[in-house]
């Protein structure tokens, strides 16, 4: 159970086609929209109402975009999740119904503990970032900034707080729903740490090492990615464009949503320019355009087939981006906006595969230039990229939640 982007869910069509061929029926249960990952994958699939990309083109969408700060973005994003929280419930409650073993994203955390409970279910967590407290590092929807053991611990439990009370109204009715006592959320986290509820982590510990305060069920696992059929590569003009000249650079932002998107795809086809670079832009769920010879403007595309061609990932620091790019080992360069995004950004700079962030919200083709230059210029960027995407390649970070899953299922 999942729900966001499709950074949200497209690791886990590669989770759950290592748990079909451990012999599991898997049915991923998200967002309908995302239901073709799903059938590419081959496993099964339960919609849920909610088009989380339809929504930013409503009222409250267009608001998100035109947010004016990190705080104000972060405030109205976790709005929209509680009215798509309250929509999603009967779709959840419906799937969970057929289901043995729960598997729960961390954005549904809360609801799908309280499915678990009240239909008697073994589940765990399967989570895409670090959100569990600890005093090394700070909260990552919140900061890369730590502020010591002490601060950080506290930072997280207001951050857990804030995030439980998004679901709190829907874990109510479905608590009632399904013959539970009330429970505050809370008391409801507090009975997932007293019970000990397992959470496997979908990134690698070469980029984030499991945090030494953790409980022993946290664990670390490395990345779950994307199950493209075989055979899956690039279509002809795209490719065509490959070859044309030398490797160009990738950008893309994801489902990042900006208030103007014509203003950035500029900036970001003036940085190339001056930096000599040729570009492959994607459009996103922001509509970014570029145009010239030099550019290519392109939809979905599979990235374990497009990142090992290019000269640098230009990205806005998604937990799903960033991992494709250590795979295919070539730098990047973060443009980190909301959420666990500048946490990820961090990351990357501190292994030595990036240059220091470029904020979205400070974007300009001088700064953007610099750290092109930068990247594709310095030989050491690419090195460690090669050779950190080498090692996070050599993982296999759905074996242990397969165990943990034949262990739940009694198999």
């Amino acid at each position: 159970m999942t729900a966001g982007s499709r950074g949200d869910a497209a690791p886990y069509t590669g989770l759950g086609h290592a748990l079909e061929r451990a012999g599991h029926r898997v049915t991923l249960v998200t967002h309908a929209r995302f239901a073709p990952l799903a059938e590419n994958a081959g496993i099964g699939f339960h919609p849920l109402p909610v088009d989380p990309r339809a929504e930013l083109d409503t009222a409250r969408g267009r608001a998100l975009r035109g947010s004016a700060t990190d705080a104000e973005q972060r405030a109205r994003a976790f709005l929209l999740a509680r009215q798509g929280a309250r929509q999603m419930a009967d779709g959840l409650l419906a799937a969970a119904q057929e289901a043995d073993v729960l598997l729960v994203s961390s954005s549904l955390q809360l609801l799908g503990h309280t499915l678990a409970e009240g239909l008697g279910l073994p589940g765990m967590g399967v989570y895409l970032q670090p959100l569990h407290v600890t005093g090394e590092f700070a909260p990552s929807v919140l900061s890369t900034r730590s502020w010591g053991p002490a601060g950080n611990r506290i930072a997280a439990r207001a951050v857990n707080s804030v995030v439980d009370a998004v679901y709190s109204g829907t874990a109510r009715t479905l608590r009632a729903r399904l013959g539970l006592p009330p429970s505050s959320t809370r008391a409801a986290r507090r009975a997932r740490e007293r019970q000990r509820w397992p959470v496997r982590h979908g990134f690698s510990p070469l980029v984030v090492p499991r945090p030494r305060d953790w409980r022993p069920e946290l664990t670390v696992d490395g990345y779950w990615w994307q199950h493209d059929p075989p055979g899956t590569g690039l279509p002809r003009h795209v490719r065509d464009f490959l070859d044309s000249g030398p490797p160009p650079v990738f950008v893309g932002l994801g489902s990042i949503p900006v208030r103007d998107p014509a203003r950035v795809g500029a900036t970001v086809v003036r940085a190339l320019r001056a930096a000599g670079l040729r570009g492959v832009v994607q459009r996103g769920w922001s509509g970014l355009e570029a145009d010239g010879d030099d550019m290519l403007t392109v939809g979905e595309l599979p990235h374990a087939a497009l990142f090992p061609e290019t000269a640098a990932v230009v990205h806005h620091g998604g937990a799903g981006t960033t991992a494709a790019a250590l795979r295919a080992g070539v730098p990047a360069v973060p443009l980190p906006l909301q959420l666990d995004t500048g946490f990820w950004a961090g990351r990357l700079t501190a292994l030595g595969v990036a240059p220091p962030a470029v904020p979205l919200r400070r974007l300009t083709a001088d700064a953007l230039a610099a750290a092109l230059l930068r990247v594709t210029t310095d030989p050491s960027y690419r090195e460690r990229a090669r050779a950190l995407g080498a090692r996070i390649r050599a993982e296999d970070g759905t074996a242990p939640v397969v165990a943990a899953v034949n262990r739940l299922a009694g198999t």
